[in-house]
């Protein structure tokens, strides 16, 4: 192919060397013989392909987009992530190699500008990421999702020039970070959070507690959603950033989990943490506008997530179907497996185009919430049914830990849970199909 993928894909340059055409009308000729007929509707032919490869050559740039990435994360994971995540799986932590592998490899700061050390990339190269490590291991997966779709995203939207240098290089070489919204009451009403930061002279006072909050045993900075009035509601909620070292702060022990489980999720105390008002990220009282936005964008990372699981999952579970013999011949030989197989492949794909569709509307500032909240929900719902096929299909050695297909089902568990149960997700769609049919 010429121009390689690896540079961008094919050039309207090099289409327009290669077809030759350009302006082309009746002015274009002086029609004298049949000859001139024939000519004049070649080059208009000719002028058609021209047009048509033009439309295509999006579609072509994706298609070289999505290869490349692939081939290099997947190169990476292969050979970084794959050799400790039995190991981290056992021992509830991550391997400080493989985060600092993360960052060296530019991974956790895909949409920062160069200027402070990021790869200056897009949200859908960021979706492509995440969805190719989530193949190997779901938990790195969460640590380079929440990274860069809220941690990195909010910096960089909302921070002022002095927080964007403080933070922002180091978040893409050397710091994680850690969004805190959900209390104990306060998990699906999320708004309902009790976590108050009252303002003393030119600092706030934190006081309150978070729970379920992802990278908090490896996190640097922490983003808190805190109400500087309560009497407003959720227009009291403000966004502070709180540093790791911060007098106050408490991280508290890690919580066993069922899957996910080299991915740290911990409570937090704050007992008078002392924050100045120079760390107040964005407005005050927007924060639940923050917060909104960032779960929106969220959805589609955990779509990615699941979509990556069920495809890992599966990519490991069809070998085996076809190796295994059973009554002479091969279990994937089977009618019955056939169906099954085929039901289950045509679902993740089904899943992928869903989640592509949404990271591909927010990326053009289109309307996207509906489409993500589908993404989501659906490729949560397919991460469910492939583990547990996958299990099936490879029976009883797919029931040990010889095999990485139960940790792929353990994991898949929390899709339909966290950034918003499936029924959130379900809610949500249905007031934006009420929506549509308002005439």
């Amino acid at each position: 192919m010429p121009q390689q993928c690896a540079e961008g894909g094919v050039s309207e340059s090099f289409l327009k060397g290669y077809f030759g055409i350009f302006d082309i009308g009746p002015h274009f000729l002086v029609i004298q013989s049949v000859v001139d007929v024939w000519r004049y509707f070649f080059l208009k032919f000719m002028q058609f392909l021209y047009l048509k490869s033009l439309v295509a050559l999006k579609s072509l740039n994706f298609k070289c987009m999505v290869f490349y990435v692939f081939s290099l994360v997947k190169k990476y994971a292969q050979e970084r992530i794959a050799p400790f995540v039995s190991k981290m799986d056992e021992s509830s932590h991550m391997d400080d190699d493989v985060i600092q592998s993360l960052f060296e490899q530019g991974l956790m700061g895909i949409e920062i500008d160069p200027e402070f050390g990021g790869t200056g990339s897009t949200f859908f190269s960021s979706i492509l990421v995440i969805e190719e490590l989530a193949k190997v291991d779901p938990s790195v997966a969460v640590l380079c999702d929440i990274q860069n779709t809220l941690i990195n995203t909010l910096f960089s939207k909302l921070g002022t020039a002095e927080q964007k240098d403080k933070y922002l290089s180091h978040l893409s070489t050397d710091m994680v970070g850690s969004f805190c919204l959900s209390e104990a009451e306060s998990g699906s009403d999320a708004f309902a959070l009790k976590t108050r930061a009252e303002k003393h002279g030119d600092h706030y006072v934190i006081n309150g507690s978070k729970l379920w909050i992802s990278n908090a045993e490896h996190a640097g900075v922490f983003l808190v959603m805190a109400n500087v009035d309560p009497s407003a509601g959720y227009r009291g909620i403000t966004c502070f950033i709180v540093d790791k070292d911060t007098e106050g702060l408490e991280i508290c022990k890690k919580e066993n989990k069922l899957g996910l489980r080299a991915s740290s999720t911990c409570p937090l105390n704050f007992d008078n943490v002392k924050v100045p008002e120079k760390n107040i990220l964005g407005e005050i009282g927007h924060g639940y506008k923050y917060a909104i936005g960032m779960l929106n964008e969220g959805r589609i990372g955990i779509a990615a997530q699941m979509l990556g699981l069920a495809q890992g999952c599966f990519d490991h579970t069809i070998p085996y179907t076809r190796q295994r013999v059973q009554f002479g011949k091969r279990i994937f030989d089977f009618q019955g497996m056939q169906h099954q197989i085929a039901h289950v492949a045509t679902q993740i794909e089904a899943a992928r185009l869903l989640t592509y569709n949404a990271a591909r509307l927010k990326e053009a500032g289109r309307p996207f919430i509906k489409e993500a909240c589908m993404a989501k929900y659906f490729a949560a719902e397919v991460a469910t049914l492939t583990t547990s096929k996958c299990i099936e299909w490879m029976g009883g050695v797919g029931f040990t830990k010889d095999y990485p297909i139960e940790k792929y089902y353990r994991d898949c568990k929390i899709g339909t849970i966290y950034e918003g149960t499936t029924n959130i997700q379900l809610s949500t769609m249905a007031k934006f199909i009420d929506k549509e049919y308002d005439y």
